[in-house]
């Protein structure tokens, strides 16, 4: 099954930028901007084909594609060209691609959420001796964990990762009792040592984290594909941090390589055949979203970057009535481009390393 995981993960990875490329061609004809190609796929052209004034291409590598626009980086005199475009029709035609891998996420989550029988998140089943903060004007078993220290808990499992990634030696809560938020922010637990179960010590808060289960209907299985999209959403916030602040590492990283090695291990470590598929659409839509985020961020290159870089233009011309020449903006994101993929190549050769370790 390995090599059939390893041909599933490369087609995942190429899907979700194909997809990617897919919103930008369908917002840019939408917007009325000329589209000169788009592309399935990337390497030695297998087919072509002109309708109109775009060319459509399906090539020999899948592994993406891309979306060829009239005047992206520069005035080329046609009044249907990228730049000539308004500001908000430019932040739609940005924008969509990331709207669509996000999209993608949603639908993949919400068809393996079409058979679930139950819904799971966490909730406190119990105190360490001597915990301090029990009681009704305190924490109560059978509270159901809402925030840990300002991050929501969506699903089974968000509690315990914030608790345990939690570096202070004080953590605000919030959590849900009878449909009501209860806040300790003026009371935040304490790090401390604790006797744990088996007799011996331990350093935490003192929670114990089960969980609470809800039944699947229509209507949960709504809530929880939202909920989910939006702890995708919220892990990349959560990881970014986690490294800034020292709780990860660059070599944490995972790269093309690193991604097509993660899913062929969730597809081995199954039990069964529909449970490994299962696991690995699962981690595509994660990594649908992940990708929709990552795209979004104000780094140059990226969507993002392009989307700040209007940002600017508006306020320019605003204050000042002129625009940032389009050859700045350009040059801007060359370098931003060699730069990520620099950054890109040195996480891959660290992710090959890893394979043969």
């Amino acid at each position: 099954m390995r090599p059939l995981f390893i041909l599933a993960a490369i087609l995942i990875f190429g899907v979700l930028i194909a997809v990617h490329e897919l919103g930008h061609f369908l917002a840019a004809k939408l917007c009325g901007v000329q589209v000169n190609e788009f592309s399935i796929g990337m390497g030695p052209c297998v087919y072509q084909r002109q309708r109109g004034e775009t060319l459509y291409s399906l090539r020999a590598l899948p592994i993406g594609g891309y979306c060829a626009m009239e005047g992206e980086d520069q005035d080329t005199g046609n009044h249907r060209s990228f730049v000539r475009q308004g500001f908000w029709k430019k932040f739609v035609i940005l924008a969509a691609g990331s709207f669509m891998n996000f999209l993608t996420g949603v639908v993949i989550v919400l068809l393996l959420y079409s058979s679930a029988a139950v819904f799971l998140t966490d909730r406190i089943t119990g105190f360490a001796p001597g915990f301090p903060l029990e009681g009704e004007d305190g924490l109560m078993e059978g509270d159901i964990f809402y925030k840990v220290d300002g991050w929501r808990t969506y699903l089974r499992g968000d509690a315990s990762t914030f608790l345990s990634y939690h570096r202070g030696d004080t953590i605000d809560l919030v959590v849900l009792r009878d449909g009501e938020k209860i806040t300790l922010k003026d009371f935040p637990m304490t790090r401390r040592t604790y006797s744990d179960q088996n007799g011996g010590t331990y350093t935490g808060f003192g929670l114990y984290v089960g969980a609470a289960a809800e039944e699947a209907t229509l209507a949960t299985r709504l809530k929880y594909t939202w909920n989910t999209a939006m702890d995708f959403v919220q892990l990349v916030y959560f990881s970014l941090q986690q490294l800034f602040t020292g709780g990860a590492s660059v070599e944490d990283l995972s790269g093309p390589v690193g991604i097509v090695s993660t899913i062929t291990q969730v597809g081995e470590s199954a039990e069964t055949a529909r449970d490994a598929w299962e696991q690995i659409f699962f981690f595509a839509a994660l990594l649908a979203v992940n990708l929709a985020v990552m795209n979004m961020l104000p780094i140059p290159a990226l969507d993002g970057g392009r989307i700040f870089f209007l940002a600017v233009d508006a306020l320019a011309l605003l204050l000042f009535k002129r625009k940032v020449p389009e050859k700045y903006q350009a040059a801007v994101n060359t370098v931003g481009f060699v730069v990520l993929m620099g950054f890109m190549l040195l996480v891959t050769f660290h992710d090959v390393f890893k394979l043969f370790q």
